[in-house]
């Protein structure tokens, strides 16, 4: 049984929604954070990296960072930039890309669900990104940035987010990078209790992204439970900000590799070598976008390669039979000696959200040879979240990212 509970959210005043709401803080190098911050001074980037707002000879994660955002976050509120809610409420977070919409619940759910796998992982996380979200989250006494979560479709939340988007939305408003974002709050008791009813319901509910962020809040969550002596379980700190979508909703890109050298080997030789394994076609230089499990694009010295994975290297292990798993156990590591992608420095990944064409000019500039995959399928993640397994580093790659800012839950 999963427990997703509405919360008082402290939320931006209206008009001041799309100056707020930032991309994730993570996707954001210390410079570009800077960059940004400094365009755009009351985005809550300003809070969800605080050291954009001191000289680079500061640390990132030196103690007066973590103070200057739990200030500005409470500084903010004061001044009236934010609202909270009367009472708890759920919210509809609706996001439009190139015409695309998904529609998610905005809630709570519990830490105690992910302690016992309710709500279920498929990667592991680093400590020391954990870490610094920890003090971000322990300093400012809030979560900031909310959980992506996924679940398998259910008839009574459809209707009711049908129901509660048929109304006028409280924030309706398009970013700079093109996608809308609209929210409506849910405070209609029948309504409420459905969702919370059916969320009850389900066994399984899982991580989409954001695993270091619930790593972090469960951590926040936990060490407050040991320092409370009258701990009850129903504080706010047992629960952690998420977006919960209906997986048929969403959408999964791909996660391409670019590769530095072709580890010793010379260009026919190589090919020779990935033939072993794959079926080989020159396409020349027409970019080639898989368009079905197995595929792959390839390209080379200024060619474009259609790979497909042969039936013998073909698995229906949750892990082992992953597109991103074939081609890491049958191609990079083998041939090109990439045996660890998460430390190797040979290797780098290229969100799908660039596009072929980044591809190409990783390969032009610092790489030379460059991998586009078929997109994981969220189905595939829940298979393997479901086995107790992990995924390999870089499988998915989530559109559109949620936005910070909109949603704040306190602690």
């Amino acid at each position: 049984m999963a427990d997703i509970r509405p919360f008082q959210a402290y939320r931006p005043a209206r008009g001041l929604e799309s100056e707020i709401a930032a991309l994730p803080y993570d996707v954001y190098s210390r410079e570009e954070a800077a960059a940004e911050v400094k365009m755009h001074p009351g985005s809550f980037l300003s809070i969800d990296r605080a050291e954009t707002q001191f000289g680079p000879e500061v640390d990132t994660y030196a103690d007066c960072v973590y103070e200057k955002a739990h200030d500005m976050l409470w500084q903010w509120i004061r001044e009236g930039r934010f609202v909270r809610e009367d009472k708890p409420c759920y919210y509809i977070y609706e996001q439009i890309m190139e015409g695309r919409s998904q529609k998610g619940i905005v809630a709570c759910a519990s830490i105690d669900d992910y302690q016992n796998q309710v709500i279920k992982k498929h990667e592991n996380t680093r400590a020391d990104k954990e870490q610094d979200r920890i003090r971000h989250v322990d300093a400012c006494g809030a979560q900031t940035g909310p959980i992506f979560l996924a679940y398998r479709s259910q008839a009574p939340l459809r209707q009711v987010i049908r129901q509660v988007t048929e109304g006028e939305a409280l924030y309706d408003f398009t970013a700079r990078d093109g996608i809308t974002h609209r929210v409506w709050v849910v405070s209609e008791e029948g309504q409420m209790g459905i969702i919370r009813d059916t969320f009850a319901g389900m066994e399984q509910i899982y991580i989409a992204d954001g695993h270091h962020r619930c790593a972090s809040a469960v951590k926040v969550g936990l060490k407050r439970r040991g320092d409370n002596p009258s701990h009850t379980g129903e504080e706010a700190y047992n629960f952690f900000l998420s977006v919960l979508f209906s997986a048929d909703e969403l959408r999964i890109l791909d996660y391409n590799r670019v590769v530095k050298d072709l580890n010793g080997y010379q260009k026919d030789a190589f090919l020779e070598k990935i033939a072993e394994k794959f079926s080989l076609e020159c396409l020349g230089e027409t970019p080639f976008r898989p368009g079905k499990k197995y595929e792959y694009g390839m390209y080379l010295e200024g060619e474009w390669y259609r790979l497909t994975a042969r039936e013998d290297i073909r698995s229906q292990d949750a892990v082992e039979g992953l597109d991103v798993s074939i081609l890491q156990d049958h191609l990079l590591a083998p041939v090109l000696g990439i045996g660890d992608p998460k430390t190797d420095r040979r290797i780098d990944f290229v969100g799908g959200i660039r596009g072929l064409e980044e591809l190409e000019r990783r390969v032009r500039t610092d790489m030379q040879v460059a991998f586009a995959l078929y997109p994981t399928s969220i189905y595939e993640l829940f298979a393997v979240a479901d086995a107790g397994r992990l995924m390999p580093p870089k499988s998915t790659w989530f559109e559109p990212k949620l936005r910070s800012g909109l949603f704040v839950h306190t602690l």
